[in-house]
């Protein structure tokens, strides 16, 4: 056996350290690509559309998020809902995000095209699918009800409920709910109550009425708001052409200042309720009810619909006329007269076509 020389176990014991610091460099380089790989391929993830899986019809799928649930629970309920990805990706994704406990309980759609970071990012700020439902001006509280049970999307906890109930759930009980709730589109998230969106609309006719009132003429002979807002009412049923909503108001508030009677037949026809046919009778303006106008001074106790902005605004701040009178010309204006006699004529022209 030959002696091993020194500079030969130095050569030796470089080439094992090289070979060794060159697999090691490899196997970090593998690393780092796969690394960089999969990182990419999460980048790619997150801003590609997510795969949906759309019921016939649909254009859009419906999430149900849960007060309280877990991004586990989140993510298997977007799975549920159509959203083709294994549960465990999406939970993963909502927890390295570091947002998972700030997704907000609430009814979503997620429309095609939405990426990771988009449903994360909605799921995030509560953007929730919102529906609307509209409240017509001139409705009386019954449409206002009818409306509202039809919206498939709320929660009608007014179901089987009393005027009465209804009004003392919303915090006015022994107010008649007739012409209380402002005329208006109200947005409400899927599942919400009914008594939700009355809670919403009273408010803003409490709002919209005290707004007017605080404008109102300096002589006008109203004495309250509530006043002001039967009085709207009124003018809300009886306008046909919006230009005359001024103008009828005055007609009313001339005849309030001289203790005139009203004698609209929208009050009567209120004061009828289901026994109004759609033909208003001789013996129906002579039946005294609370809201005949034709047999009682002054205003009828209650509201009898919903005025909107413009008809409190004209019963606040009447168009100035010297009128008492007016009647429909037939083309959804009315004809306005000071006397009796001019009145009858116009009668005679609009009415009976004389």
């Amino acid at each position: 056996m030959q002696p091993v020389s020194v500079t030969a176990c130095r050569q030796a014991l470089f080439t094992r350290k090289f070979g060794l610091r060159r697999v090691i460099t490899s196997f970090l380089i593998l690393v780092l690509v796969a690394g960089l790989a999969g990182f990419g391929g999460a980048l790619w993830w997150l801003h590609a559309p997510l795969p949906l899986r759309l019921q016939p019809g649909a254009t859009a799928l419906d999430l149900e998020i849960e007060p309280g649930s877990s991004a586990r629970a989140v993510a298997e309920s977007a799975v549920a809902a159509g959203v083709v990805v294994p549960p465990l990706v999406l939970q993963a994704w909502f927890r390295l995000s570091g947002q998972a406990r700030q997704i907000k309980a609430g009814s979503y759609e997620v429309l095609p095209g939405a990426t990771p970071r988009e449903l994360l990012s909605m799921l995030v700020r509560g953007e929730e699918t919102l529906k609307s439902v509209t409240l017509v001006e001139g409705w009386t509280f019954s449409q206002v009800l009818k409306t509202l049970q039809k919206e498939e999307q709320l929660n009608h906890e007014t179901i089987g409920l009393t005027p009465e109930t209804i009004m003392q759930k919303l915090g006015r009980p022994g107010l008649h709910p007739e012409g209380r709730f402002f005329p208006d589109t109200y947005t409400f998230a899927k599942g919400a109550s009914d008594l939700a969106v009355l809670r919403r609309a009273a408010r803003a006719m409490d709002r919209h009425t005290e707004a007017a009132w605080a404008l109102r003429s300096p002589d006008t002979p109203l004495q309250t708001p509530d006043q002001a807002l039967i009085l709207a009412s009124i003018v809300e049923k009886e306008t046909g052409k919006p230009s005359d909503r001024g103008q009828i108001a005055g007609v009313f508030i001339n005849r309030l200042r001289i203790g005139m009677p009203l004698q609209t037949d929208p009050t009567v026809i209120y004061g009828l309720g289901e026994r109004f046919d759609g033909n208003l009778r001789k013996r129906d303006l002579q039946a005294d009810t609370a809201y005949n106008t034709y047999t009682r001074g002054g205003l009828p106790p209650t509201p009898i619909a919903m005025p909107g902005k413009a008809a409190l605004m004209a019963a606040v701040r009447p168009e100035p006329t010297k009128a008492l009178y007016f009647v429909a010309r037939g083309d959804g204006a009315s004809h306005f007269s000071s006397s009796l006699e001019e009145h009858n004529r116009a009668v005679n022209k609009y009415i009976r076509g004389q």
